[in-house]
């Protein structure tokens, strides 16, 4: 769908107040990280929804000064695993973006991780999006963060729905899905033992829909792949591959040039781009309202090893 549209003629009949009705409940939440625990930092990786939850961080903690502008500083650094596979161009707006609100930003290194022997790679080019959970627990340990703020959705895959708001993670960092605690109420149990810690989930109710919707409503900038792009792509079980310097065609595939955006952003090795002549977030919404598949599962590689790829991860201790 690339009909260009205008947010505001697109379906008037669309109640947007549930976005106000999500708002209040992230800040909410974010407010009890802030208050409970003594070293959260919140996941930034320039991702749409890492933008969206740095966004309602800023309401949550920050004076607004005319509109976009804020005023103050967050309670909590920003933290990001690079894992050296990143896209160029979303480690270039982190970097800006942070700049921009100066705020103090942690970067754990994959390539640090390999270096001490605590990853090692069977192939140069192989997907480092598994690994970089040793670089996580490598980086929570050193800085003794007791809680990470990200921007995972019930609504991303299996395994994720599964995800309460407070997730526990015991000391070695593993996420047990059947051990998770009871949120009645909005009442959380954050009690944790040394070497424990919890993620956090401020928009855990979200949708990609509803991202959109508040992505357009409040002008959040985002890296520029999100939308339409010129782009060499080789077409591979059913994906479009992005081709770069660790994803090169293997002998006999095609490369072609096509329009596409990406849904989600991540490591070049696992995530594809979708074909899309959507160049803002008023069109996505439009493209949004038609898709039947969730980001995740229509372009990430990784998650199609199985069914449980996800789940499997997580238990030792993925996002």
């Amino acid at each position: 769908m690339n009909a260009r549209v205008d947010l505001d003629q697109l379906l008037p009949e669309l109640d947007h107040r549930h976005l106000d009705w999500l708002e209040e409940e992230a800040i909410f939440i974010l407010r009890e990280v802030a208050a409970t625990f003594e070293r959260p930092a919140l996941l930034f990786s320039g991702g749409k929804d890492s933008c969206v939850v740095l966004r309602l961080a800023e309401k949550a903690f920050k004076t607004r000064i005319d509109g976009n502008d804020f005023k103050g500083k967050l309670p909590f650094p920003l933290l990001h695993v690079d894992t050296g596979h990143n896209f160029p161009e979303v480690i270039e707006f982190r970097d800006q973006r942070v700049a921009e609100m100066g705020e103090r930003l942690v970067v754990g290194h994959l390539e640090d991780s390999i270096k001490r022997g605590t990853v090692r790679l069977a192939d140069p080019l192989e997907s480092r999006n598994g690994h970089q959970t040793v670089t996580l627990l490598e980086a929570i340990e050193e800085h003794r963060f007791d809680c990470l703020i990200g921007g995972a959705r019930r609504d991303e895959e299996k395994a994720r729905a599964k995800e309460r708001i407070f997730s526990h993670r015991d000391s070695f960092g593993q996420w047990q899905p059947k051990e998770q605690r009871p949120e009645l109420w909005t009442l959380f149990n954050t009690r944790h033992r040394p070497g424990e810690h919890f993620r956090s989930f401020p928009i855990s109710n979200w949708t990609e829909l509803d991202v959109w919707l508040y992505i357009a409503r409040e002008n959040i900038p985002l890296p520029n792949l999100y939308f339409a792009h010129q782009r060499e792509v080789i077409r591979r079980k059913g994906l479009l591959v992005p081709v770069t310097g660790v994803t090169p065609p293997a002998a006999g595939e095609t490369v072609e040039t096509a329009t596409v955006r990406f849904r989600t952003v991540g490591d070049m090795t696992c995530t594809c781009p979708v074909e899309s002549g959507a160049e803002t977030a008023a069109d996505i919404v439009a493209e949004t309202l038609t898709v039947t598949v969730s980001e995740r599962g229509a372009t990430r590689m990784d998650d199609r090893t199985s069914d449980a790829s996800m789940e499997r991860r997580k238990k030792e201790g993925y996002f």
